[in-house]
């Protein structure tokens, strides 16, 4: 995992990386994400349970500095405290900067990191957005209010 991250940093900054200064932020990211060293010897993902892989996209994310971030079900397969690690790395890498896009089905991330929008997709639609308050409203009701307005059921209330 360490070589194909360096040698993706490397293509994606146009500056070789210093191994050893590589090694040190290497080390340093995977314990903050709570990632056993020994990972950065194997092969990128191999073996890894859904959760680790988390944790490595999280990993590769904070490494290699994207402008923007597309995190797809990041909080999928994560027990309680994986989500607290991870949400925690991704609002400390969140910045002007850059951007990040969080695809979810569940409110659990989002109760670790505050959105600054949120958008609900059905069928490849935006049928609403608003602020943090929009994710609360979809967990308490779910979803089927968006279905039915989409379809034209004379639901304009969502």
């Amino acid at each position: 995992m360490e070589n194909f991250i360096r040698t993706a940093k490397t293509t994606v900054s146009g500056q070789q990386q210093k191994v050893f200064a590589f090694k040190k932020l290497l080390k340093e990211r995977m314990t903050n994400l709570s990632m056993d060293s020994s990972y950065a010897e194997r092969y990128l993902n191999d073996g890894f349970s859904g959760g680790e892989r988390k944790k490595s996209e999280i990993l590769q994310m904070r490494l290699l500095d994207p402008k923007l971030a597309m995190l797809d079900e990041t909080d999928s397969g994560l027990d309680v405290d994986a989500v607290r690690i991870v949400s925690k790395n991704i609002s400390e890498y969140h910045n002007e900067n850059n951007s990040i896009l969080i695809i979810t089905h569940l409110n659990q991330i989002l109760q670790f990191i505050k959105p600054d929008v949120v958008h609900i997709l059905i069928d490849g639609k935006i049928v609403r957005e608003g602020g943090a308050e929009l994710a609360d409203e979809v967990e308490q009701n779910g979803f089927d209010a968006y279905r039915l307005a989409l379809k034209g059921d004379g639901n304009d209330e969502a």
